[in-house]
């Protein structure tokens, strides 16, 4: 099988951290316009947000793209697509969460790539950056209550429950904008997920220094 990664090259190092089936040919690339017209492939990974996809492009193969936060169906993605999360740290966990139109043909790529993964429904922020997105705000209340401080809160996150990462260490390898955006679109329909004042209050002073 031969498949083409469209990955920043952070993105592909998480990748190449996979354990892959040595019968998978992968052929990677940083944009969709360094693949010029090649079409011999089974199954493409979209995972560069930067860079606009030309969806007719890929009418006939499996595509899964890197979407955290947008819906196939906001996005108004044809069948053949599927979603994922490719934010920092999550490409190389052992099992993928995917949201797809067609579970049969993407279960059957990721048995052939030899990659666990759990279909999910096809929702803002599927599972796991749901959580891990509460976690970071919850720990922004926590902060902006005089609670404690970021290195306390890390370290007893770290230590208390065997995470990776505290909640603002996982904050900024994730990056502020991404989990504000997902927060906020969750807000919008479950008051759970409102942004607390500090973490906002950060979100606007980076936006407007960009």
């Amino acid at each position: 099988m031969k498949v083409i990664v469209v990955a920043n090259v952070e993105q592909q190092k998480e990748i190449l951290l996979k354990n892959t089936n040595q019968d998978v040919e992968m052929i990677f690339a940083g944009t969709c316009s360094e693949l010029g017209n090649n079409d011999d492939y089974d199954a493409i990974f979209y995972l560069n947000e930067n860079e606009h996809i030309d969806i007719n492009k890929f009418f006939d193969r499996p595509v899964f793209i890197n979407s955290a936060i947008e819906t196939l169906e906001q996005n108004n993605l044809p069948g053949n697509f599927s979603r994922i999360n490719g934010w920092p740290g999550f490409l190389k966990r052992p099992t993928w969460e995917i949201a797809s139109f067609n579970r049969n043909i993407a279960g059957k790529i990721f048995a052939q790539l030899g990659w666990n993964v759990v279909f999910v429904k096809d929702g803002p922020g599927l599972v796991s950056a749901r959580v891990i997105s509460m976690i970071i705000n919850e720990a922004f209340f926590a902060l902006g209550e005089g609670i404690s401080t970021m290195e306390e809160i890390d370290l007893a996150m770290k230590l208390g429950t065997n995470y990776p990462y505290g909640p603002f260490e996982w904050e900024e390898k994730i990056g502020l904008q991404n989990i504000y955006r997902l927060l906020h679109k969750l807000s919008a329909t479950d008051k759970r997920y409102s942004v607390a004042p500090l973490l906002e209050k950060k979100y606007f002073e980076l936006s407007s220094s960009l």
